[in-house]
């Protein structure tokens, strides 16, 4: 089985660009999710490149509820 995100090395032939800033340049035009990490590096799962259903995040806690 394949790593779950793309490698540099595989960034840059997707996008053509070896700056960090240029790339998610690309990744925005392209269109593909993707996220920037702590050191600025765009990460991009190998699902969005394969077209693969991508499971959203859930984007905040909300409570469970009880005996609803």
């Amino acid at each position: 089985m394949s790593e779950t995100f793309l490698s540099t090395n595989e960034l840059v032939v997707l996008t053509g660009r070896k700056l960090k800033s240029k790339q998610v340049e690309a990744l925005r035009r392209m269109g593909l999710p993707f996220f920037v990490n702590a050191c600025g590096r765009p990460i991009v799962t190998r699902a969005a490149v394969e077209g693969r259903k991508v499971d959203q995040a859930r984007s905040g806690w909300s409570p469970l509820v009880v005996g609803a």
